[in-house]
Order: C-alpha cells, then structure tokens, then sequence
C-alpha cells in the first residue's frame, strides 16, 4: 500500500493527498445520470479505459501530461523533445488495455505564446507521432499569463480495440510471467523528487562520471514509446494476460489491473540506471520510496502465459534486447512483492 514518504512530500508531492484528490474526483463522476446505460466499458483505475460503439468496436481513451520535467527543458533552453514525451505518456497507457493508439489531441497552456519554443514543441510531437505511428489532427494553444509561469503541455489519445480483445488484467493467472522492457531514466515521472535531490548540479556536468553524458542530457532523455513492440505482441496469437506502464507509483502500476487474487512477485529487477542511485545518494531516500516514485528502470511489464514465456521473449527483444522475466505471478494478497 502507498504510503506518505517524507522526500517526495517535501519536495512538494504529497501522493496519498493525490490519491485521495483523485477519489473525490470520480465520486463526483459517479453522479452523472444520461438516461441511458453507459457505454464504458471497464470501471475506473486502469490506465485507459474503453467506450463501446458496438459489439466490435470500441474507442479507448486516455490523457496525461508531461509534468515538471518542463522545467528541465526551459533550463536548457531546449523545448524539442518534451512533446515526444507527451506522445509517449498517453500512447503507452492506452496500449495497456490491448488498443492500437490512432491519434492525439495536444493542449499547450502557455504564458507567452513564443512561435520559436512552439515550432520547437510541435517538432517533438511530430517525431512523437511517427514513432508511435498515430495523427496529430488538432489541438489547443491557450495563452493564460495570469495563471501560468512558463507553459504545460498535455494530450489526449484516442485509440481502437474490439471489445472482446480488450487487455485489463482478468485472465492473469498464477505462474504468469512478467517481462520487463527497459526504460530510458526517469521518463516524466518523479521530476519534483529529482530536480530538488539534484539542485546545485551543473546540468552541462557529469557527476563524478557516473552518467556517461552530462546531468541535462540524461533529465532530458525522452520517455520510451512501447507501442510498437506491444503492438506485435498482441497481433502474435501470444497468451497476453495483462500490459502495465510503469510511472509513478513503480511496480504498484501492476495492482490497476483488473486481477484481485493474485500477487505479483519481482525477483529478477531490470538494472537500474545510476541517474537513480545518483538522486538516492543525494535526497537520502530509501528504497521503498525510489520504486514508488520512480520507474528504476523498467518502463513497461508485458504480463503472459508461462508456456509463452520465450516466445515472447524472443519477439520482445527484436525491440528490448534488454527485455527479461523478472518475477511472476502468485496465489496470495493482491500486492506486489519485491525480493
């Protein structure tokens, strides 16, 4: 269970305050009466969810944004990559109910709307785009100087699924696998813990030579986009029981899915990259509050039948050759256990 964690807290994210923030959103949702049955599909808490058009049609839905990691950008000067992270944020939830991403709609709030850092923004999501093989066919730009300090960006995906195929968890079983795909740092989650660990580097440094590049290369480095592999996974007749974004909240992002009796076990981590021993050493946080912040490396976990485990290995790795089981699927209390 998420628990309030004093480095995070103190940095300025209160997660359990979030959470609770979250809860009373949807009561509030809960309250909407149309007259008629409700198309959604799956209940709330999965990384996207999915209205019903017809018995073989469904739209799957998701929105995020890139966070604090905007501030990095704006220290640097450097504003072309942040929107591939905008792609990669809202594309990486809505494959995670089995749908293929089409499009995205993107939402700029900015405070002064400078055609140069825009032109720049727009050549990020372009590159987003391709990569994640959606459209980009509309969008808002809102100049709010009274209200915002530098600018935000977010999107919302739209993507396709057959209901029937939808992946939300219930077929997980015991003695699944879990495959992790790696990550490339710290994504666009966590950047409030990080930037304030990290305060007082030079961002054009490499600490000690631990990085192999300097600090702001590896804060800016863009957020992985898995679609393609999990795309080919699931058209590959594989047993895929179950797809988790690893962001905020780590390997906790395994309990949105829809399987409440089992526990999911991870033995054999990923390597974690040294940007997270860096801010370890630095804020002095243990590790029970790194994995609820941060991805430490594994961006993405494929959840599938035991008797597909190499099979989809094999396939994952023409992608991730440092994708790898590590840990499995448990008869126990719906939690996750790290060894």
């Amino acid at each position: 269970m998420l628990t309030a964690k004093p480095a995070y807290a103190q940095a300025g994210v209160n997660q359990v305050d979030a959470d609770e923030a979250v809860d009373a959103i949807v009561r509030g949702l809960r309250t909407i009466s149309l007259g008629r049955a409700s198309r959604q599909i799956l209940p709330s808490g999965h990384f996207a969810n999915v209205i019903r058009l017809s018995n073989k049609f469904g739209i799957a839905l998701s929105t995020d944004g890139v966070g604090t990691k905007l501030l990095v950008a704006e220290q640097l000067g450097r504003y072309d990559t942040v929107g591939i992270d905008c792609i990669a944020m809202n594309v990486n939830d809505v494959i995670c109910v089995g749908a293929e991403p089409l499009a995205l709609l993107d939402y700029i709030a900015i405070e002064h709307a400078d055609p140069q850092v825009c032109e720049a923004i727009g050549i990020g999501l372009a590159r987003g785009a391709e990569m994640a093989g959606i459209e980009i066919p509309g969008g808002e730009l809102a100049q709010l100087g009274d209200m915002v300090k530098g600018f935000d960006l977010a999107g919302a995906c739209f993507g396709v699924v057959h209901p029937e195929k939808i992946v939300a968890g219930e077929k997980i079983r015991p003695s699944d696998v879990i495959i992790g795909l790696p990550s490339k740092g710290l994504h666009a989650n966590g950047y409030t813990l990080a930037r304030k660990a990290l305060e007082g580097i030079p961002l054009d440094s490499d600490p000690d030579g631990r990085l192999g590049r300097s600090l702001g290369e590896v804060l800016i480095e863009p957020t992985e986009i898995y679609v393609k592999a999990v795309m080919e996974l699931l058209g590959s007749g594989l047993e895929v029981h179950g797809l988790a974004h690893i962001t905020s909240l780590g390997f906790d992002n395994l309990l949105r899915l829809h399987k409440k009796e089992v526990k999911y076990r991870i033995d054999n981590p990923l390597p974690v990259p040294p940007i997270f021993e860096l801010i370890r050493e630095r804020a002095h946080v243990d590790d029970e509050e790194m994995h609820e912040v941060f991805n430490m490396g594994c961006g993405f976990c494929c959840i599938v039948s035991e008797t597909d485990e190499e099979a989809a290995l094999s396939l994952l790795r023409q992608f991730y050759p440092g994708a790898s089981r590590i840990g499995c699927v448990l008869e126990g209390p719906h939690e996750v256990e790290r060894l």
